[in-house]
């Protein structure tokens, strides 16, 4: 496994990814879904070119609620240090990073449950759109987290969870070993842009 492993983290851009300049050096970047706003192809395309020319080794991202578009698509033609996650998984430098969409679909049936219960219990780095319930989740006086996704984690080994959704949490947390990053770009009321995250392991 590699000693130290530098990882820039996004999400929730909703169509600004333009607006980023500047991003810090990093050994990969995480996009943890809502690069679209209303989830057309179009505004994929537009966020996939961009993803792909940024210039870091490893590149992966995952679908968010608000990415309609990629539910059920096979993506082609992504470059080979590109990686898009859906309820699956890959290995780089040794650390294994396993990402689980957010689509609507799934989430009014019983479909993301079954996806979340099936997080192999050997990943490194978790990614998902929404964050487990309790942890950097809190808006509007309610916890938005996933009490699945926080079950989950109490199964697991994880040295980092990177998800976003919940746009008032931006931000990073550690407890108990495991660094918790919510990488909202957008800010609550989608007018100003955070800085992204940049988390070591």
């Amino acid at each position: 496994m590699a000693d130290l492993m530098k990882i820039v983290h996004l999400s929730d851009t909703h169509n600004c990814h333009h607006r980023l300049r500047n991003l810090p050096d990093a050994d990969v970047v995480v996009h943890s879904g809502d690069f679209c706003m209303v989830g057309s192809e179009r505004e994929a395309i537009d966020f996939l070119n961009w993803f792909c020319d940024l210039p870091y080794r490893h590149k992966i991202f995952i679908g968010g609620n608000h990415d309609d578009c990629l539910y059920g698509a096979n993506i082609d033609g992504l470059d080979h240090n590109v990686h898009y996650l859906c309820n699956s998984g890959i290995e780089i430098e040794g650390f294994k990073f396993y990402g689980v969409p957010m689509f609507m679909d799934d989430c009014v049936t019983d479909r993301q449950s079954c996806n979340y219960a099936r997080i192999p219990e050997d990943t490194d780095i978790l990614i998902t759109h929404s964050p487990a319930y309790g942890i950097l989740d809190f808006d509007d006086n309610i916890n938005y987290g996933s009490v699945e996704i926080l079950e989950r984690l109490a199964m697991l080994n994880l040295k980092a969870h990177l998800f976003g959704h919940i746009h008032a949490q931006h931000g990073i947390l550690e407890q108990s070993d495991i660094i918790y990053s919510n990488g909202a770009i957008m800010n609550s009321d989608y007018t100003q842009l955070n800085v992204p995250n940049l988390i070591e392991i």
